[in-house]
């Protein structure tokens, strides 16, 4: 059973259609916006892996070897790879989000080292 991908001309979303076989008609429809004006994409193969199957990866502790949570960028690299692991559920904006995360984080980070605060850490 093939998955095809395609991509609306309209609003640039990217869709992907599992059909039953090869020889079957398919008339792919934009997700997002409904239109018919799409083009059909080169893709790589993909598998398929259920659920349980990607969140056994994620909790491999060898996947967490590099991660340093005190360091955002560390921690970026560690989303990003989440992300790619989960697939179409991570959505597509799941990379610009981290990267404007870590711009936030780090413009952050520049107020709170100019900050007196007065309070004690304990």
């Amino acid at each position: 059973m093939p998955i095809y991908e395609y991509r609306c001309r309209d609003c640039g979303r990217k869709s992907a259609f599992l059909t039953l076989s090869v020889r079957s008609p398919l008339q792919p429809k934009c997700r997002k916006c409904g239109s018919l004006n799409l083009e059909k994409l080169v893709s790589r193969v993909a598998v398929a892996r259920s659920e349980e199957s990607r969140m056994e990866s994620l909790a491999d502790p060898s996947k967490l070897s590099g991660l340093d949570e005190n360091d955002p960028k560390s921690v970026a690299r560690w989303m990003k790879r989440m992300g790619k692991e989960m697939g179409e559920d991570a959505g597509e904006d799941f990379d610009q989000s981290i990267d404007e995360a870590m711009e936030e984080a780090g413009s952050g980070d520049e107020a709170d080292e100019g900050s007196t605060g007065g309070g004690e850490d304990f």
